[in-house]
């Protein structure tokens, strides 16, 4: 019996953006520079397959600080960290590198320019994400507001006897943070905002890929993790597109193949965070099961580097 056809399409850009490759490259350079182990505060991006490997490679995971070795490298992860986090590795004269994301840094360079203007900052994003919490994390309490939709715009309290700014987590959904952006602009007409939106380029890039062809695609599988916003937001913006069957998967494994029955046009794409591997290992999945073609959907093309901290990049 032959295997039914299947025309796949491939969302490019796709997978890893310069924050991340800039953040495994640090790990992986501190590796071959001090040798393992090094230590990294939290994951190191969202994705099992990428600590696995590092882990592999002799780096360790940890929460806190207080869980690493005095006189061990330590590396903070890509999504950033509260202002106390580096002051307490400063107050133990640690050594330490910084994996954030330049674009996330960006934000927290906006907000403490607000805040020493005099102006109470707005924060769009999701409760507890790491990049929230250490963008938040660069203020004193109370000096910034977190809001994660229109509703709460509506009915959200904020200092009266102030000038609002507002900022964004950087891998959140276009569409709707559009919509949060209006509806705050319509509540606080002298509200600032940033010059150039928050939201990466990555995250948009992906976004409009995805959304450019959801509507030819039966199905749709974006590879990434459950605790990965960027890869969340692939999943939303292919169902606000037109593709209800829209699905995040970790890998092959998770792929649900009675509900590919009968679908003609896969769509396949990958969150920031996601190696290229898992990418691969699901079309090698599904060749056992149909006869593929595969069609690559070509959008933005991304030239973006971002350079490593000064002791690595030698």
């Amino acid at each position: 019996m032959s295997a039914p056809p299947l025309t796949v399409l491939m969302a490019r850009p796709r997978g890893f953006c310069a924050g991340v490759d800039r953040a495994i490259l640090i790990v992986e350079r501190a590796l071959e520079r001090f040798g393992p182990p090094v230590y990294v505060r939290h994951h190191i991006v969202h994705n099992a397959r990428v600590v696995a490997d590092l882990e592999s490679a002799g780096a360790i995971f940890v929460s806190e600080l207080d869980e690493v070795p005095q006189d061990a490298p330590v590396v903070f992860s890509a999504h950033g960290v509260a202002r106390s986090v580096v002051d307490e590795a400063l107050g133990r004269s640690m050594l330490y590198l910084d994996a954030t994301c330049p674009l996330v840094h960006k934000v927290h360079h906006a907000a403490q320019r607000h805040h020493d203007a005099g102006r109470h900052v707005v924060l769009i994003g999701h409760a507890g994400h790491p990049e929230v919490i250490g963008t938040m994390g660069q203020l004193p309490d109370g000096a910034m507001t977190l809001v994660e939709t229109v509703d709460q715009v509506r009915t959200v309290s904020v200092p009266d006897d102030r000038p609002l700014a507002y900022a964004t987590q950087t891998t959140l959904s276009v569409d709707e943070t559009a919509d949060i952006i209006a509806a705050l602009q319509a509540r606080f007409p002298t509200i600032m905002g940033p010059a150039h939106e928050d939201i990466c380029y990555a995250t948009t890039n992906r976004q409009q890929a995805v959304r450019n062809m959801a509507t030819d695609c039966d199905h749709f599988l974006v590879l990434g993790a459950p605790s990965s916003s960027n890869s969340r937001r692939l999943v939303e913006t292919a169902r606000r597109a037109g593709c209800d069957q829209a699905t995040l998967i970790q890998d092959a494994g998770e792929i649900d193949w009675p509900s590919l029955q009968g679908v003609a046009r896969l769509g396949i794409s990958a969150g920031a965070s996601a190696p290229e591997i898992l990418v691969t290992e699901v079309i090698r999945a599904l060749e056992e099961r149909f006869d593929v073609t595969i069609q690559e959907v070509s959008g933005a093309t991304e030239n973006v580097t971002f350079k490593l901290p000064r002791m690595l990049d030698a």
